[in-house]
Formats: C-alpha cells, sequence, structure tokens
C-alpha cells in the first residue's frame, strides 16, 4: 500500500492509514467520524483497492480507531471543486435548503487537505 493516496485520492489519504492485510480483510486506522463516512464508500474503496492490486484480494474493510492528524498549520485553505456528477446531482434538488446542506456535506467529503 505504498500509493495509498494514489489508489484512495488524496482526501482519504489524509485522514486513513492502511494497516494491515489478513485473510481478504483490510484494515485502515483512522477517526470516528470518518469510518462512518467510509462505510458507504466500502464498496468503492474495495474496488479501488482490488484494481490496483490487480486481482480480488480485499473482500471487507475494518476500521479501528486512530488519533486525529494534527490540524494544518496554514489557514489557508482551498476548497476543491466538486465532480460534476455531484454538482448536477445538487441541481436536481428542489429545496434550497437542502441542496445547501448536501452542498456543505459534499464539500466536506471532496475537500482539499
Amino acid at each position: 500500500m505504498s500509493d495509498w493516496a494514489g489508489i484512495v485520492g488524496p482526501a482519504i489519504a489524509a485522514v486513513t492509514v492502511p494497516k494491515r492485510l489478513t485473510g481478504g480483510t483490510l484494515t485502515i486506522g483512522c477517526s470516528g467520524p470518518v469510518a462512518m463516512e467510509l462505510q458507504h464508500l466500502a464498496p468503492q474503496l474495495i474496488g479501488r483497492v482490488n484494481a490496483a492490486l490487480g486481482s480480488v484480494t480485499v473482500e471487507a474493510l475494518r476500521f479501528v480507531q486512530q488519533a486525529p492528524a494534527a490540524a494544518p498549520t496554514s489557514k489557508a485553505r482551498t476548497v476543491a471543486p466538486l465532480p460534476d456528477t455531484v454538482r448536477g446531482a445538487l441541481d436536481t434538488v428542489g429545496s434550497p435548503e437542502l441542496r445547501d446542506a448536501l452542498a456543505r456535506l459534499a464539500r466536506g467529503v471532496y475537500r482539499a487537505l
């Protein structure tokens, strides 16, 4: 897993650490809130890891608690652009309040660290 950031993307790699692969289960270290988000992304993450390994090696993910990484010292943070598919889906939401809440959630998921 030397290319972890290349496999899962820089945003996920910044808040996770691959620990070990045993019996088809990949153990990933992360903080509690991140683990909840990653549970929803598990099928995509498993697919990415298996594609990078060239075979179906990972069948399940296991998340273990890890202290959150220290916050960056720079106060200037860039906002990563949302993927076109996400922006398109947000445009279909009728309620402005719901659309804004979903946009904030998406920016949190796709934030540039």
